[in-house]
């Protein structure tokens, strides 16, 4: 085999991607839009087939393309993330796009190109491919924000983010620009290694960490995450709120690896984001009765305690960074699941008060929400708690122990709203306008995410073993 020939079959996980978008794109136009479900099992199929891909492939290949792509362990964690988060949210939309009769073959393709971007940055080692990997990413996620045309929460939604993600990205640009100016290069190996802070070096990697702070919904760039999370379709908010960090967190790492977040200039910058997200976040939450929003909220937080593993650091907090990642998305999705779930006659159950009397109407639905609620809390034994008490360890053991205290009281305080939730589904009575729904896809996600939710808190080994063997690709 040649070596561009291996170079291309480095990439058959993001070709498998991108081949069944434009398929479902293609197939789509073809199907009248009664029919358009049995396109989810063509991208359910390639989704995973990109998974086996991802793991048959030989991780050990850390440049390729003269140095714009790597594919190391960093790549195949953070793609396995992005294409499982791409399943669960086909099997979460499903039954709602039918339900309210959006066009059903346009969602599984844009939640196909969302996971192709977020692969794609996962696999960036040039800042150029890293831009492109971001617009990947985010524009599919503007269209899909704004993806009930008739609903004008979601026009809303769609425009604001659309503008507010417009802004970021020239700021990302931008520091991309003046990355460029100071080094002479756009390759990330270059920045890690640039010898002098210039101002100007400075200033560049600011604003590639404001862009990157944007997308991953960071205090103080965290202003658009509660409207578009309340105002985006149910499915798309769930969608968001993981595929989002998968990408940045994945550039995050790449463009401060643990011997570049370690120096004291960016260290700090970053301890300092985190504090905010989590401080600033789990207040506002206190405030919220509506559903989606508290979670909007709640996916701002946990972006905070995510931050702390990057701040840290070191090897270990870049692991633990992961780790934390991975869990979040089941429990996350796992909640907007169960929010899925019910539902009112006139459309979305996004009250708090909605759940009232779920316990009494589906026990088992109110279980597995009191899981995701205690998983998110940070309560054992499920894998919030061993996420939080990884990047807790991983924080302290760097020497920044403020970080860790601030993180336990952020825990307690975040205790009240995410139990007051399981609260209310276990008191008061059922409002009459509020439905049970769902079908066999939503029903077997929600399987998934408890099994992972409660295994990876009693069994985190396989996981934790998975993530370990990244520590070297950072360096």
């Amino acid at each position: 085999m040649t070596p561009a020939a291996a170079e291309v079959r480095a990439l058959t996980p993001e070709l498998i991607v991108a081949g069944a978008t434009l398929l479902v794109m293609v197939w789509a136009t073809f199907l009248p839009s009664h029919r358009q479900g049995s396109l989810r099992w063509a991208a359910a199929g390639a989704l995973g087939a990109a998974l086996w891909a991802t793991f048959s492939l030989d991780s050990g290949q850390p440049s390729l393309f003269g140095g714009m792509y790597g594919r190391d362990p960093l790549t195949m964690v953070f793609q396995v993330a992005a294409l499982l988060a791409a399943l669960l949210a086909l099997a979460l939309g499903a039954a709602y796009v039918e339900r309210t009769r959006l066009a059903a073959g346009e969602f599984y393709a844009l939640v196909l190109t969302a996971a192709l971007g977020a692969m794609v940055m996962a696999g960036s080692t040039d800042l150029i491919m890293v831009f492109l990997g971001l617009e990947t990413l985010s524009i599919p996620l503007y269209v899909l924000a704004g993806f009930a045309r008739t609903d004008l929460r979601s026009q809303e939604a769609g425009m604001k983010y659309f503008l507010l993600g417009a802004f970021s990205t020239a700021i990302f640009l931008y520091g991309i620009a003046l990355v460029y100016g100071a080094t002479g290069s756009t390759a990330l190996v270059r920045l890690a290694a640039a010898p002098a802070p210039p101002l100007l070096l400075d200033a560049g990697v600011g604003l590639l960490l404001i862009g990157l702070a944007f997308k991953a919904a960071l205090v103080p760039f965290h202003g658009w995450a509660p409207d578009v999370y309340e105002g985006a379709p149910l499915p798309v908010t769930a969608y968001m709120s993981v595929i989002a960090k998968v990408g940045a967190f994945a550039a995050l790492l790449r463009v401060f690896p643990p011997p570049v977040g370690s120096e004291a200039r960016w260290a700090g910058v970053l301890a300092l984001l985190s504090l905010l997200t989590m401080a600033l976040a789990n207040l506002a939450a206190l405030r919220q009765t509506n559903l989606k929003r508290l979670l909007a909220y709640s996916s701002i937080s946990h972006a905070g305690f995510i931050l702390i593993g990057v701040a840290a650091g070191t090897d270990q907090g870049a692991r633990a960074a992961v780790f934390y990642l991975l869990v979040y998305a089941f429990m996350t999705l796992g909640a907007f699941a169960v929010a899925l779930q019910v539902a009112r006659r006139s459309g979305e159950a996004d009250q708090i008060a909605d759940l009232a009397g779920l316990a009494s109407r589906s026990p088992a639905l109110a279980a597995a929400m009191t899981v995701f609620m205690v998983s998110l809390a940070g309560i054992p034994p499920t894998a919030g708690f061993i996420g939080k008490l990884y990047v807790f360890t991983a924080a302290l053991d760097a020497g920044q122990p403020v970080l860790a205290v601030v993180g336990v009281l952020a825990s307690v305080v975040s205790a009240y709203f995410y139990l007051r939730v399981a609260y209310t589904m276990f008191t008061g009575e059922p409002r009459g306008e509020v439905t049970l729904t769902g079908d066999r896809w939503l029903t077997a996600a929600l399987l998934v995410t408890v099994a992972a939710t409660l295994a990876l808190g009693v069994f985190p080994a396989p996981l934790t073993a998975l993530v370990q063997q990244m520590g070297q690709a950072l360096r």
